[in-house]
């Protein structure tokens, strides 16, 4: 398989850690057959910039995982890269960090069956379904 491209959706106050840890790990160290490109924004950015650029990097990747920490009720850029994502037709999933859980907040237009425990068998599952969904497949 070809080595998809995603963008990584997070909370960037409360989960910038575990972006730099799911995307380390994706590269390097988990047992599935893929390498994830980490296409996320590293940075702050004033509002008008944020959404032109998250826009652009969403179109050019196959899938958007979000990171579902414990403070997504307050994290609402996730939101809009939902939207953005489900928009430019990027298949979404989210995958449970920081303690965060099946009872735990979801952001909008996340859905509970789409999102799974920080397992690399499970990750790889959704990968490959999502490879098959997206308009950049």
């Amino acid at each position: 398989m070809a080595d998809p491209r995603a963008f990584l959706s997070f909370d960037f106050d409360h989960d910038a850690v575990w972006r730099l840890l799911f995307a380390g790990q994706a590269r390097s160290d988990s047992p599935t057959p893929f390498n994830v490109q980490d296409w996320s924004s590293k940075t702050a950015l004033p509002q008008d910039e944020w959404e032109a650029l998250i826009k652009t990097k969403i179109s050019r990747t196959n899938m958007c995982i979000v990171l579902v920490g414990r403070y997504m009720a307050s994290a609402t850029g996730v939101a809009k890269e939902i939207a953005m994502a489900k928009e430019l037709s990027v298949p979404v999933f989210g995958v449970y960090v920081d303690g965060a859980g099946p009872t735990s907040t979801l952001p909008v237009g996340l859905q509970r069956n789409r999102t799974m425990s920080w397992k690399w068998s499970l990750i790889a599952a959704a990968v490959d379904q999502m490879m098959g969904e997206g308009k950049n497949a």
